[in-house]
């Protein structure tokens, strides 16, 4: 089943978010909208985005900042800028943040849904390229033919792999993992979630690696030694 890109927007214009994310989500895309720091962080804490459309001028909270904050909470989240603001300063701020493109409003909808798909190739295919293959300490898991030390693994067990590799010696946020690999967080996924980290702590025991719970908070894979 085709996985849905997630959009995080978060705009300070209340009729121009409504009538945008109203219009992403007729594209097929899942979009959640916010117009606060506070609210952005909130979002990403309990949900996993794919990317994220960020208006400078907020009610509460300098554009700026929340684009700071957002890479800060997850420096792999690409960002693309829309705004009314055109002045080269605040565009040459906005790129040395982080943000991987920058949209100046108004706009035309059909050439941003293309940014949008440009972005998401341009980081995912790089990523996906750069990190198909780990090595742990000489047993290799290969994410892209699903396997471990020449042995085939589940597509899901894949999937939860991938993401502590891609994270590795870094706490993952349990809810990210539930809602960007199960799309939910309640009972019955919190249960099959303990039944993957299980299986994967007993396939990388002979590597030395571990898997280290937060107690409600996350995971992280550590590298043998730590």
């Amino acid at each position: 089943m085709e996985t849905k890109t997630r959009i995080l927007l978060c705009d300070g214009d209340i009729s121009l978010r409504t009538v945008f994310a109203d219009y992403l989500v007729s594209r097929g895309y899942v979009v959640d909208v916010t117009d606060s720091l506070e609210g952005l962080r909130d979002l990403m804490r309990d949900r996993y985005y794919n990317i994220c459309l960020l208006d400078l001028n907020l009610p509460a909270g300098n554009g700026f900042e929340v684009l700071r904050a957002a890479k800060h909470f997850n420096s792999d989240l690409p960002v693309i800028i829309v705004s009314t603001r055109t002045s080269r300063e605040e565009i040459l701020r906005a790129f040395e943040l982080g943000c991987d493109d920058y949209v100046t409003k108004p706009f035309s909808m059909d050439i941003l849904i293309c940014r949008i798909e440009a972005v998401c190739r341009r980081v995912y295919s790089t990523k996906a390229s750069r990190e198909a293959v780990f090595d742990l300490n000489g047993y290799q898991y290969d994410s892209v033919h699903q396997t471990f030390a020449g042995e085939h693994i589940s597509s899901r067990e894949n999937e939860l792999m991938l993401l502590l590799a891609r994270n590795m010696n870094k706490l993952v946020d349990r809810h990210l993992i539930l809602n960007a690999l199960w799309k939910s967080d309640d009972y019955f996924a919190s249960r099959s979630l303990s039944v993957y980290i299980n299986r994967i702590r007993k396939r990388i025991a002979p590597t030395g690696f571990r898997i280290i719970c937060s107690q409600g908070k996350g995971y992280r894979l550590v590298s043998a030694g730590e």
